[in-house]
């Protein structure tokens, strides 16, 4: 589905149904050099299974026209510019990595409008080391080979995961290359350097009052189960969840343990 934002194309992958503004609606956030489509088995069950979809592509990612943007703070203002666009009135909001600062800061900006906030593979602040920010500027194939390898807890999934032939790392890699094809942008480097600047994490934890989830990998090297702290000692009253087995590329290692917390989070 295609909204206009910002005079700009904004594509929303809507789970294989037609939006219904009407139904409880789940908005799904990507991470850092990624596009809705990581999220492709949770948001088609969510669909087929009683709620509205919108697994938006941020501006300057995937289908989504427009420079990608340059701090978390705009991203939660354009997130909800796309909500109006959309009709939806209130919605659950889940991020993974940077998608889950957007997702808090969106809570911070409109908490009448959050009815439920899930944080998967998230941590605050998100410090981005400088041997990756200078990758992801200068030798951006670099950039994209580092993060696949902290990424995932083994370089060796099991044959069905998620399906027969599917190669976990192989497509993370490829996805991100070819976000860099798309858009000549610097699009890595914009998006570490806004993880990196955010700085109201706290501030916007400690506001939260819906009801909350962190869900996290325990294998994870890029965003550590630890540094999830801060938040979580903002938020106490929210669950946590950590999946066995599992690196910063949860929604692909483990997709089906993945989509048992969202749902039954967000259906709850």
């Amino acid at each position: 589905m295609l909204l206009n934002v910002h005079g700009h194309d904004a594509y929303c992958y809507t789970g294989g149904k037609t939006f219904d503004p009407s139904l409880p609606t789940a908005v799904f956030i990507h991470g850092a050099q990624n596009d809705h489509s990581v999220w492709a088995l949770q948001t088609r069950y969510f669909a087929h299974h009683g709620f509205g979809v919108l697994a938006a592509d941020l501006p300057g990612h995937g289908r989504s026209a427009g420079a990608p943007l340059a701090n978390v703070e705009e991203m939660a203002a354009w997130l909800l510019t796309l909500l109006d666009a959309a009709g939806v009135k209130t919605a659950t909001l889940i991020g993974h990595s940077m998608g889950s600062l957007v997702a808090l800061e969106t809570a911070y900006l409109a908490p009448t409008r959050v009815d439920k906030l899930a944080l998967v593979g998230t941590a605050y602040p998100m410090k981005v080391s400088e041997a990756l920010l200078d990758a992801a500027k200068n030798n951006e194939q670099l950039a994209i080979d580092m993060v696949n390898i902290w990424s995932h807890s083994s370089f060796v999934q099991k044959p069905s995961c998620p399906a027969p032939g599917f190669y976990v790392l192989g497509g993370s890699q490829r996805l991100m290359q070819r976000l860099s094809k798309l858009n000549l942008a610097p699009v890595f480097h914009t998006d570490f350097s806004a993880c990196n600047a955010y700085a109201n994490g706290e501030i916007a934890a400690r506001s939260v009052t819906c009801p909350a989830l962190f869900l996290l990998g325990k294998s994870d090297l890029m965003t550590m189960p630890k540094a999830a702290g801060p938040l979580i000692k903002a938020i106490s009253h929210a669950k946590v969840v950590q999946i066995e087995k599992c690196g910063h590329s949860l929604m692909s290692e483990q997709p089906d343990a993945v989509l048992d917390a969202l749902f039954g989070f967000a259906a709850g």
